[in-house]
């Protein structure tokens, strides 16, 4: 069996993988908008992403921000360059 050393550093590690995967998850998912408004780019990016941070506490301004950011304005530059 283990000893109460084998299993407390059983237990550190599987914390240590967990959190080495759930991290960045988390992060991607939580700035999905953030990343949506990159992709398409979007004239108000810096805005975006700092409504971001206290809107993903919420689901409902979460998909709001979503919303904006697939809908938004492009930057001018490329727009421009659409056009000619």
């Amino acid at each position: 069996m283990f000893d109460t050393t084998e299993w407390a550093h059983t237990l550190q590690q599987s914390n240590l993988t967990f959190l080495i995967w759930f991290v960045p998850l988390f992060l991607a998912i939580y700035f999905v908008p953030t990343l949506l408004a990159v992709a398409f780019n979007r004239r108000h990016l810096g805005k975006i992403a700092l409504a971001n941070i206290p809107a993903g506490f919420s689901v409902i301004a979460w998909c709001a921000l979503i919303g904006v950011a697939i809908s938004g304005k492009l930057i001018e530059s490329t727009r421009s360059k659409h056009h000619e």
